[in-house]
């Protein structure tokens, strides 16, 4: 249930609202708007009060029930574009950010590499995995703790942000010391309880699509990290599994759009991980931004051959510069830059 306070309103109105919800055994997220404040009332049983309940307490324009399973990400809730900001990067707004490195954090050599390529080529994020969960558990599982250290001396070498892979909801705060980004990757999206402990940290937070579930089950999974009260979760579509071979995964472009209609989140793609290889990475991630994606997250991997996981899918740091030119000459074409 969504509560639209009218314009000019005060602070002990909203309050009103906020402690009869309580009363009832309900609780609240507040969006305090430049022109004007929306509660959204949350629990169980809100289906069942009448809309009189807040309808007739001062300040209150008006109460929408929110049909849709997901409420916190609606546009419902917040009609303007959520910004994520990280230091002196804001994810959503007019600029699309690309996020670049290799896969996972293999040696320190290869880190201040990579961060040298991507961030000369135009990249302001820098990508790597420190945990690395894997299909099969004989394959190159990261160096954890101590990739996390490596991504740390790197980034304070480049005074650049870093984005890694959180895997257990009992490291969330071990990663959160390393990294500026914490990454929920496709297969913890339904991780419940990673979700409630990541939306805990206030750290901002990219949250990919699980390969088998729906837009809806992708936003539905949002909440969870807004309903903690952080507000600084970004969106990434990575591509789902259909029944189609001929890549690694189907990259389902239709979402980007979907996204931007039902949520005020910020939405990036993964074109890496959908093409399975690198002659297709360049052409999904020009299909994204011109679909209106607000940014990329790419594996670069100064030698890809010598890569330790998903060397067939990284780009060299030469296809990586060229792409980065491809992609700001459709920038400019959808009003945007990078």
């Amino acid at each position: 249930m969504i509560v639209e306070m009218r314009a000019g309103t005060t602070v002990e109105e909203i309050d009103g609202v906020v402690q009869r919800a309580k009363s009832l055994g309900l609780s609240v997220q507040l969006n305090l708007g430049t022109s004007k404040a929306v509660v959204a009332i949350l629990g169980n049983n809100t289906g069942s009060l009448p809309t009189d309940v807040f309808a007739v307490l001062p300040g209150v324009e008006s109460v929408t029930r929110i049909m849709k399973p997901y409420k916190l990400a609606s546009r419902e809730f917040k009609s303007e574009d959520s910004k994520v900001e990280v230091g002196d990067v804001a994810i959503g707004g007019k600029q699309i950010v690309v996020m670049a490195g290799p896969c996972a954090v293999e040696s320190e050599e290869q880190m201040m590499a990579a961060a040298e390529i991507v961030k000369k080529a135009g990249a302001r994020v820098l990508r790597g995995g420190a945990f690395k969960p894997r299909t099969s558990p004989f394959s190159f599982q990261g160096l954890e703790e101590e990739g996390l250290k490596l991504l740390a001396r790197v980034r304070k070498q480049f005074a650049m942000p870093v984005v890694t892979e959180v895997v257990d909801n009992h490291e969330v705060a071990l990663v959160a010391g390393s990294a500026d980004i914490l990454q929920v990757g496709a297969r913890n999206m339904q991780n419940f309880t990673l979700l409630t402990e990541v939306g805990k940290s206030q750290s901002p937070v990219i949250l990919k699509r699980g390969f088998a579930c729906t837009v809806t089950e992708w936003l539905t999974a949002a909440d969870y990290l807004l309903a903690e009260g952080n507000q600084r979760v970004i969106l990434c579509e990575r591509g789902i599994r259909t029944f189609e071979t001929s890549t690694r995964f189907s990259m389902d472009i239709s979402s980007i759009p979907v996204i931007k209609r039902a949520s005020h989140l910020p939405v990036i793609v993964d074109p890496s991980h959908a093409a399975g290889h690198y002659s297709l990475v360049p052409a999904i991630a020009r299909a994204a931004i011109a679909a209106g994606a607000d940014g990329l997250l790419i594996e670069v991997h100064p030698n890809p051959k010598e890569a330790l996981v998903d060397g067939l899918q990284s780009l060299t740091p030469s296809d990586f510069v060229r792409l980065m030119g491809e992609l700001r000459t459709i920038a400019r074409a959808v009003g945007r830059d990078i």
